[in-house]
């Protein structure tokens, strides 16, 4: 298997992983995004609600009788935890009438509403169909959070909202400045998932190293088992783990050199590696067949099915596939494996952040009433319906004392444990999401994880499309601070 530790030469991965011809090309489509509704400061001759006296049950100073408009993205988490806050905002404002409206289709509902100056007061903007943040933030289509996070908490007044939440998530948030334009109400341990039960069937443990992971890949074949998995249709799945393995190999500071869009990022060694790593797991037929035509359903449910032992996802895929899984499943998730002894940080270290990002439109009508039903979400107690229900962590620092935790769940919260000050948060993802998906995850990775690209040709690929954004005057570009 070109071991370092069998041939006894001290050779690193990086030496050993060989480059592969091209197999062919495919040309693929990329959507525009928010070209028309992200106008600066478009209006309508609806007026906003008056605001409402301020008070300690009412801290925002919402409207009691103004209409509530909410719209939240229906997917991994589904939509019964935002409809029973939906229930507490209605007892606190019974006068109040709230429109709740589930979709997976944001940008195709909320495109026309953008344009016409008459948004919801507040969208959970996820999704296939997620709308670009980095377009909307840069065209003032979003209002400042911070009246929310300054405000007091929902269960204890002497803390601000603010005061409560996980590391990060204000951070995540800010795309220019100290203003907060999108809250992340889920935390999400990103990383590679698979099912302790499977592992031990076979016989092996989760490989912390990338030798020992294509040595399980391999046993794992001579059973008829595929070793991987993902997404093929939405190969933006596949930097869950990649991304974080890349940082691992070469440090954050590459991954923010590939957020801040510089020249030649994407040529690091550190990339080459990773890219490299992953194309060995298509070259020697450890992702399962079919794979590049299977959409994210539809990969977790041959995941679940015992058909591949590992997928990248986040944490959300636990409550998305739980009509899949076995009840012996025992799902967990762990770092990247290590690729070499010369990676420039420890096993462990992995992506977790905000996610299920959610803004209140600047033009809404009752922007204060969604900041209040966002308030409302981050009591402890929304908190744990939310995490009994959907199986993920939330935002709010804590929130799970009391609760009986399944194995996934318990697995995230021992992964960050592990991870330490490890944790890595790529920005590339909400700063600019048709980059990142499109280009990137569709037009490179995912044509080199189906055989149809050498990593070579990948990683050329992304460092043309990252070059063409950052010449890109028509959207806004964003640097780590």
């Amino acid at each position: 298997m070109g071991s370092s530790r069998a041939n006894g030469h001290g050779l690193g991965r990086r030496d050993l992983i060989k480059r592969s011809a091209a197999i062919g090309l495919v040309t693929v489509p990329t959507m525009s995004f928010l070209a028309s509704c992200a106008s600066s400061d478009s209006g309508s001759d609806d007026k906003p609600e008056k605001k409402g006296t301020k008070s300690k049950k009412n801290p925002l100073g919402v409207n009691e009788s103004a209409p509530l408009d909410f719209v939240l993205f229906d997917g991994g988490f589904g939509s019964e935890y935002g409809k029973d806050a939906v229930a507490i905002y209605e007892k606190n404002f019974p006068k109040a009438q709230v429109k709740f409206t589930p979709t997976q289709k944001i940008q195709s509902t909320l495109q026309p509403r953008f344009n016409g100056g008459t948004p919801p007061d507040l969208i959970d903007n996820s999704g296939a169909e997620q709308m670009d943040m980095g377009v909307l933030v840069g065209k003032k289509q979003l209002a400042d959070l911070t009246p929310l996070l300054d405000a007091p908490s929902y269960d204890d007044p002497a803390k601000k909202v603010r005061d409560t939440l996980r590391p990060g998530i204000v951070e995540m948030g800010q795309y220019e400045g100290e203003a907060c334009y999108v809250f992340n109400y889920a935390y999400t341990v990103y990383g590679v998932w698979y099912s302790q039960t499977n592992l031990d069937k076979l016989g092996v443990e989760y490989p912390e190293t990338w030798d020992d992971m294509l040595e399980v890949c391999a046993k794992a074949k001579k059973k008829g088992i595929a070793g991987w998995t993902y997404a093929g249709k939405y190969p933006y799945y596949i930097p869950f783990s990649l991304f974080p393995f890349i940082g691992k190999i070469g440090g954050r500071k590459v991954l923010d050199a590939i957020d801040n869009l510089e020249p030649n990022a994407w040529k690091d060694p550190a990339v080459k590696a990773g890219f490299e790593a992953y194309y060995e797991l298509y070259k020697k037929g450890y992702v399962l067949k079919g794979t590049p035509g299977l959409d994210h359903i539809q990969s977790q449910t041959e995941w679940t099915q015992g058909h591949a032992l590992f997928i990248p996802n986040g944490s959300w895929v636990e409550n998305e596939a739980a009509k899949t899984t076995p009840k012996d499943f025992q799902m967990k998730v762990a770092a990247p494996s290590s690729l070499d002894s010369s990676d420039a940080l420890p096993f462990g270290t992995l992506w977790a952040s905000g996610g299920e990002p959610f803004i209140v439109p600047k033009n809404a009508k009752n922007p204060d009433g969604g900041m209040e039903q966002l308030r409302i979400m981050l009591s402890e107690a929304s908190s744990k319906n939310f995490t009994q229900k959907v199986k993920s962590l939330s935002a709010l620092n804590g929130g799970t004392d009391g609760l009986e935790l399944s194995t996934a769940l318990q697995s995230g919260i021992d992964a960050l444990d592990k991870a330490g000050e490890n944790v890595l948060n790529p920005r590339l993802q909400d700063w600019y999401v048709d980059l990142n998906k499109q280009k990137i995850g569709v037009g490179a990775i995912g044509e080199m994880m189906a055989g149809r690209m050498t990593p070579a040709e990948a990683i050329k690929k992304c460092q043309d499309f990252a070059d063409a954004a950052a010449k890109d005057d028509s959207i806004p570009h964003y640097k780590h601070r």
